[in-house]
């Protein structure tokens, strides 16, 4: 009983940075193809503000999966950690040179520097996320066991590959809708739409790699696609395709009120359907959540810690997220905003 709880403490951690780095990486994805200096100028100055108070402190979730991962189920730690080590060593790379180049990038009085950082900064928040999908994707399908070795299989299959390519276009949809909230926040219409059209783009590519991949775990990860289409699976997955409805619904209104809490919404319901999927696994068809779990006084330590994370931690980082959003932190000035203001920066 108490390993369930611990496991259902790791899921929601790990959806929590799914949503709050999600956003920060679909930030930087807008970063990457915003174009060249000019033409991108204004809606890179609205991605740094809107993610300098906050894009630190997205890592506590990472931490607290990791933890709770390490301590809680140390057997799945080993064996994921074991086999794929490089995707996650890549997306551990990733994060450091994507918070150097973002940390950099401002500082540096050369163009060409500022270039180079931003380029790191920008292709690293493409990368990132999707290796962490390719893990992912390999543990839903299996490939990750007590006798498995490293290799190119484990993380560059299909079901990897897609979980990564979702991971991507998951977090590219938060970061546009976010930053079309933060663009109507600041007065900036243009930003507004710009990233508007986005969202819509990115939500089309969540649904039609979301239906991909139903075939392709249908053959590739069968416990997985059972368990999606199935008992509560199966209700997170109608819950996340109403979320995307109605994040769509909501971008075509003028105000757009609540389209950020559809959009985590839709990335949340989808990972914790996986989560759902999997059960009573936590990988596949070859270790369940009693198998994995470590000593009961270790899990009730773990128990007693996220209680205390509950009271102390969590509060403050929802203050954080709510003065963020709620434009109580430093922002744009309008003279940022309506310098060189083009009509349309798209």
């Amino acid at each position: 009983m108490i390993a369930g709880v611990v496991a259902v403490v790791l899921l929601l951690a790990i959806a929590a940075y799914a949503c709050g780095g999600g956003t920060d990486y679909g930030a930087g994805f807008w970063d990457l193809t915003a174009g060249g200096a000019e033409r991108g100028k204004r809606p890179r100055w609205l991605i740094d503000h809107a993610m300098e108070p906050v894009w630190e402190v997205n890592n506590v979730w990472l931490i607290f999966a990791l933890v709770i991962m390490w301590t809680g189920f140390p057997v799945l730690f080993q064996q994921v950690f074991t086999t794929m080590w490089l995707p996650l060593a890549l997306a551990a790379v990733g994060i450091v040179l994507r918070g150097a180049g973002f940390a950099l990038r401002e500082p540096v009085r050369r163009l060409s520097g500022r270039r180079l950082y931003g380029a790191v900064f920008a292709v690293s928040s493409l990368l990132t996320p999707f290796f962490f999908g390719a893990a992912i994707g390999g543990v839903a399908s299996g490939r990750v066991t007590a006798t498995t070795t490293a290799s190119t299989d484990a993380w560059a299959n299909p079901t990897s590959l897609l979980f990564g390519l979702l991971s991507i276009a998951a977090t590219a949809t938060l970061g546009a809708v976010f930053l079309a909230a933060d663009a109507r926040r600041f007065g900036a219409p243009d930003l507004d739409r710009y990233f508007r059209r986005r969202a819509f783009g990115a939500l089309a590519a969540v649904a039609v790699l979301a239906v991909v991949a139903l075939f392709v775990t249908h053959g590739d990860a069968p416990h997985v696609w059972h368990g999606l289409t199935h008992g509560v699976g199966l209700v997170f997955v109608i819950v996340a395709a109403l979320a995307t409805l109605a994040t769509v619904w909501l971008l075509t209104r003028p105000s757009g009120h609540w389209s950020r809490v559809t959009a985590v919404g839709v990335v949340a319901s989808a990972i914790i359907a996986w989560g759902m999927a999997q059960r009573p696994y936590l990988i596949p068809a070859s270790l369940t959540v009693a198998e994995g779990a470590g000593a009961h006084t270790t899990l009730r330590w773990l128990v007693l810690v996220t209680v205390v994370a509950l009271v102390l931690v969590f509060p403050a980082v929802a203050l954080l997220y709510w003065m963020d959003t709620h434009g109580e932190l430093e922002g744009l000035t309008d003279a940022e905003l309506r310098r060189d203001a083009p009509s349309d920066p798209s």
